[in-house]
């Protein structure tokens, strides 16, 4: 005995943790205490070569060691927290618990934690606790401390039917007395200074308290014992994994966990206390888990989790998980929920009290989403002008929110521009709020902070009003250590509920098996891993109607390669290829124009073996295609590496036009702030550091790229001369990759755009005013949808700063628009430019809405004038049914959705607002008070266009165009 209480001793928290000492200890609330880090140690995050650290403080219990007082301001250099550099490497502060967090007599009763985090002065680098993931330092605070022993820190014992459990705990500061409660009746009650006991033939489920006294202290140790009462029971027909409603007061909810022996099902509907009736059967023939919750009140919110046991695991490995719904569609976050605004979601559910992690919503007779677009048309893949988005980073409203209503609200903004899809990066529930969210947990649930599902619907619907498709971006390639099929099957040797996969885990490899590796990297060789995949893929066509994916780093999608071997994950893997095949076919299965894109960046045969996929079918899988480096060079004034062939298919030798190309992404610098940077200045009159100068030469970077054939991208407000750095700090600073404080590539960006109305600006308007017709002229004009040759016919591998593009298609009868030539000078001088016309004649100037600007040419070969930074796009005839609405930029009066089908809103108040049919006719007339926003139904209105008069409250009148779809 004397040998297992020495071992049982030694698990006693100590009061120096690797990189951090405390002296003296313990830790006294009312006592002065010295931190010491040491900055130079290896841990899981570090703070390089620091000028100053700053200590983030908190006090707190037993379940949250920052639960009562927090010091420190993140991101602050205001002295708060500041540590004195003690020449060694090391950092130390002095303080005394009670004084420096200004305790109440209350609160100074309740701390028992102290927690820790150390950080640089603007909050870029921290340093944590490396205990299998990044955690806070936490140290004890008082002379009277109990810890458990068994159950360990996650407070849940599983046993077999009739078995039994010793329970144990030791205390410092002498003996106490133990009182031990299962299910509220007391079973034993000692004084010890370490206490066993032993609970034998367990049948039911015990939820216990230890409460542990000495003189006036007590600490409450709380902890489950739940038994594996799993009993055989044949799956019910039409189950599927997740939540199945199958009535108005009942769901059945479906749970596939291989190797586990039981799971219970703890939720509101039992009080979180699940007994033998909330044991999951077992389907013999699939070894599923499930069972049937009854007795539900239609449309009240209810939360629950699967607690997962096994009887055997795994080294390290728990034996029993609680995890959210691995399908949920609707998760509630202790950590990121309570930073969620209002107006992003109203009347969020509340996390239940007393638990933790994430926890599934399951509401019956849920109100069914009223699409007014049901029939939507999506663009061909060939006329695609993509705006790619990050919801974060696009607009925030007063309370911060930034989330899909300011899309809804700036609707206009993207019609206006002529592009017809949206692409989102991931919205997917992801760890965090403020997040790119490319670390997904929960593939299937949409992340709240932008938003209800309802909203996002509509947000859809808007889209598919104004002829506008909406793709999502994807993360299927790894998941984080939320996500609960990590969680399921982990390797947690701290035993803190967090880990990454283990030996046992039928989803994730345990080390990646390619080169690019984020967080855990799924099996896409694994079954399990396929359907997952697939349901996600439904989910998302059948439930919102979206219309296509981004998948997300496709090259992980293999299992033939290593971390350390780029050169294999570069080359062409045939599993890959398959699998992502297979995945596409499913997509098509569901929707057959559904868009499926790559972002695979390299990789000849496999891209074209994509890109050519059932091709006959007028399908194809379109790659995206990144040319920032030539566009970025174009742009600056350098004629060095500006070669732009690869913006097309051809380049590629693809059967079709299936490559997206792009100058700008999210993931690449911001060509404006490389113009301003490092654009060529040998021209004073053109300096292209000048930043007037640099955004006009955006009109002509879209003229030699969105108009080549073939899908196209626009990464967000690259229309209007965007040159805040993608590395640019909540702070406003720039922090390039490299530098001291990181790179602040994530961070959260500013908002310029909309807080100096850049609509209203001439120079950056024009840009946006020259993409829109170049959209315009490219969705519309059956031309571009033809074949094209970049620069110099004979020898189109060339780098020059006075690009040509030839665009034809002969099909198209010889008095239409068949051809086009596209010239432009990013030099710093004006050049004289030989067009090349394929022939004499009329040719006119495209960019101009009345087309009555041309040039008679006799000579093909004669030269034009180009200035600096200027482009022409002639045509040898005047264009078509191009879109005859005109937009006033300089208007803050927005009409949306525009087309629609129900009812309209306007974003100023108004007190009385008309509609008026062509012929001059009053067709409907609004007298009132009308607050922004407000819905104005026009259900009665036959389809066709309408004008739109409305007066504001200060006699303000203002008409725009209403199309009735």
């Amino acid at each position: 005995m004397k040998k297992q209480l020495l071992f049982l001793l030694l698990l006693f928290p100590l009061f120096a943790v690797a990189q951090v000492t405390i002296s003296p200890n313990p830790i006294l609330v009312d006592q002065p205490v010295t931190i010491t880090v040491d900055a130079t140690a290896t841990t899981c995050n570090s703070i390089v070569n620091p000028t100053k650290i700053y200590a983030h403080l908190g006090l707190g219990d037993e379940t949250d060691e920052y639960g009562i007082k927090v010091i420190g301001n993140w991101g602050q250099d205001d002295g708060i927290g500041e540590m004195t550099n003690n020449g060694d490497g090391t950092w130390s502060i002095t303080l005394t618990p009670n004084t420096y967090f200004n305790l109440t007599a209350s609160e100074e009763v309740n701390v028992t934690k102290m927690g820790l985090v150390f950080r640089n002065p603007n909050g870029t680098q921290e340093l944590k606790l490396d205990n299998g993931g990044c955690q806070n330092f936490v140290f004890n605070v008082g002379a009277f401390q109990v810890d458990m022993i068994n159950p360990t820190s996650n407070g849940i014992i599983a046993v077999n039917n009739g078995a039994s459990t010793q329970i144990l705990a030791q205390n410092t500061n002498g003996n106490a007395t133990y009182v031990l409660k299962a299910n509220g009746a007391v079973v034993n009650t000692t004084t010890t200074n370490f206490y066993n006991y032993s609970f034998s033939n367990i049948t039911e489920n015990k939820y216990c308290q230890l409460e542990v006294s000495q003189g006036t202290e007590t600490v409450t140790k709380t902890f489950t014992i739940l038994v594996n009462n799993a009993a055989s029971e044949a799956l019910p027909a039409g189950m599927v994994n997740g939540i199945n409603y199958t009535s108005a007061t009942s769901a059945t909810l479906v749970l596939e966990a291989p190797l586990k022996d039981f799971v219970y099902v703890a939720g509101s509907f039992n009080n979180w206390t699940p007994s033998d009736a909330d044991a999951m059967k077992k389907d013999p023939a699939t070894g599923k888990f499930w069972l049937a919750i009854n007795g539900l009140v239609t449309q009240q919110i209810e939360t629950y989790q699967y607690w997962v046991g096994a009887e055997n695991t795994v080294t390290d490995s728990p034996k029993l998980v609680k995890i959210a719904d691995p399908f949920s569609t609707v998760v509630l976050s202790p950590f990121d929920d309570p930073s969620i605004p209002t107006s992003s979601y109203p009347n969020l559910p509340v996390y239940p009290a007393g638990q933790e992690r994430e926890v599934t919503v399951l509401q019956t007779g849920q109100t069914t989403y009223n699409w007014q677009v049901t029939d939507f048309e999506k663009p061909k893949k060939e006329d695609l002008v993509i705006y790619e988005v990050l919801i974060r980073d696009f607009d925030k409203n007063a309370d911060g929110g930034r989330n899909f209503q300011q899309l809804i609200d700036r609707i206009d903004y993207f019609k206006n521009l002529n592009v017809n899809a949206i692409q989102l990066m991931p919205i997917m529930e992801f760890e965090g709020n403020e997040s790119w969210g490319y670390n997904t947990s929960f593939h299937m649930a949409l992340d709240k902070y932008y938003g209800t599902e309802a909203k996002f619907k509509e947000f859809v619907d808007v889209c598919h009003q104004n002829g506008i498709a909406v793709i999502l971006d994807i993360a299927l390639n790894h998941a984080f250590g939320r996500n609960p099929m990590v969680r399921m099957w982990m390797d947690d040797p701290d035993n803190d509920g967090w880990g990454e996969p283990s030996s046992e885990n039928p989803y994730f490899n345990q080390v990646a098996t390619h080169s690019y590796s984020v967080g855990s990297d799924f099996d896409h060789s694994s079954t399990l891993t396929k359907n997952y995949t697939k349901r996600v893929v439904q989910h998302w066509v059948e439930e919102f109607n979206i219309d296509g994916f981004r998948w997300d780093l496709t090259k992980g999608f293999t299992q033939n390669c290593s971390p350390s071997d780029e050169n294999c994950t570069n080359q062409y893997q045939a599993d890959r290829v398959a699998v992502l095949k297979e995945y596409a076919d499913y997509s098509w299965s569901l929707d057959d124009d559904h868009y499926v894109i790559f972002e695979h960046l390299g990789g000849t045969q496999e891209e074209k073996e994509w890109a050519d996929y059932r091709i006959s079918e007028d399908k194809g899988i379109m790659l995206w295609g990144k040319m920032t480096d030539p566009y970025n060079q174009l742009t600056m004034g350098y004629a060095s590496n500006s070669n732009i062939n690869g913006m097309g298919h051809n380049s590629r030798n693809f059967d079709a036009p299936r490559l997206i190309g792009y100058p700008e992404s999210h993931d690449e610098e911001r060509l404006m702030y490389r113009n301003l940077q490092f654009g060529n200045t040998s021209n004073t009159s053109h300096d292209v550091t000048n930043l007037n100068t640099a955004i006009s030469r955006m009109s002509a970077l879209g003229a030699v790229s969105l108009t080549i054939p073939g899908p196209k991208m626009i990464w967000h407000f690259g229309a209007l001369g965007m040159e805040n750095s993608i590395y640019t700090c909540n702070n406003g600073s720039v922090n390039v990759p490299g530098g001291s404080d990181g790179d602040c590539k994530l961070d959260t960006k500013p908002q310029p755009q909309w807080d100096n109305n850049w609509l209203t600006n001439a120079t950056r308007s024009q840009v946006y005013n020259d993409w829109s017709r170049l959209n315009d002229l490219k969705v519309n004009q059956p031309v571009f949808e033809g074949d094209y040759v970049i620069n110099n016919p004979t020898n189109p591998d060339v780098n020059t700063l006075t690009p040509r593009i030839y665009i034809f298609d002969n099909t198209i009868p010889s008095d239409q628009l068949n051809n086009v030539v596209i010239l432009a000078n990013f030099d710093v001088v004006s050049q004289n430019i030989t067009p090349d016309f394929p022939f004499t004649g009329t040719w006119y100037d495209l960019m101009d809405a009345t087309n009555s600007t041309s040039i008679n040419v006799t000579s093909t070969t004669a030269p034009l004038s180009i200035p600096a930074g200027q482009f022409k796009v002639y045509g040898n005839a005047v264009p078509q049914n191009l879109s005859t609405d005109t937009f006033d930029l300089s208007s803050a009066f927005k009409l949306y959705p525009n087309p629609s089908n129900v009812s309209f809103s306007v974003n100023v108040e108004v007190k009385k607002v008309q509609v008026i049919d062509l012929s001059g006719k009053l067709i409907q007339t609004y007298n009132g008070t009308f607050k922004a926003g407000h819905k104005f139904y026009i259900h009665d209105l036959a389809k066709g266009l309408y004008l739109v008069k409305t007066e504001t409250n200060n006699g303000q009148i203002q008409t725009t165009k209403l199309i009735k779809s």
